[in-house]
């Protein structure tokens, strides 16, 4: 993209209309991360939320040595807990592994389930295994999407030890949660994940049963098909 189109786009992150604030903030995804940077940081703190959510998760797709810091700063002060939540989520982009700490701490301290969700689904993106305290703790959460982001989080961490914890919600009410199980279990291969997934390729619920075929097929793989 040239300078005069760059410049384009930053005459617009300044128009009133709230529609051109967002339709040149979206037009920076096949911008380079160094160019997009300093576009996206102009309307981090817009007047309107959308826009803001939507530059946030730009930080965590236009990777910069700035991003980490900047998300972790909105994630720990910023007011309004979508941007936090969105903050949150933003840093498991990242995959940067200085993010377990300020994860751990939102997921504890912060007040507002979307964020501590966030936090969790954040923690399975950055695939650290010492997530797997806080996860089993959010296991027992009254919140159930908190539940259904422990189980994928444990998944996607391959945390072998979390198999018998999570093997409870096999009859789960929540279809989600069942869903979740079986993608879970795809990536912990043992045989009591082979028995739960063959359970739930019977399910009622078709998302849960086509999903538990998938993981299924991918725990009988040959391990040079994996």
């Amino acid at each position: 993209m040239n300078s005069i189109s760059l410049e384009q786009i930053s005459v617009q992150l300044e128009s009133e209309s709230t529609r051109d604030r967002m339709v040149a903030l979206a037009s920076l995804r096949n911008v380079p991360a160094e160019q997009a940077f300093p576009l996206i940081k102009k309307v981090l703190n817009d007047q309107s939320l959308q826009i803001r959510s939507m530059a946030v998760f730009a930080l965590g797709i236009k990777q910069t040595n700035e991003s980490y810091p900047l998300l972790v700063q909105l994630l720990e002060t910023e007011a309004d807990y979508g941007i936090r939540a969105d903050a949150a989520g933003a840093l498991g982009y990242l995959e940067d592994p200085r993010a377990f700490e300020p994860l751990v701490r939102a997921f504890y301290e912060d007040t507002d389930w979307l964020v501590r969700f966030s936090a969790a689904v954040s923690l399975g993106n950055l695939k650290d295994p010492r997530a797997h305290n806080l996860l089993i703790e959010a296991l027992d959460s009254q919140e159930v999407i908190l539940q259904q982001a422990a189980i994928a989080a444990l998944g996607e961490i391959k945390d072998l030890d979390a198999i018998d914890h999570i093997l409870r919600f096999a009859q789960s009410e929540d279809w989600l949660i069942r869903q979740r199980l079986a993608e879970a279990l795809g990536n912990l291969p043992s045989p009591k994940s082979i028995s739960a997934v063959k359970y739930l390729a019977k399910d009622s619920h078709p998302q849960v049963a086509q999903a538990a075929t998938r993981a299924l097929q991918k725990l009988t793989a040959e391990p040079s098909e994996q």
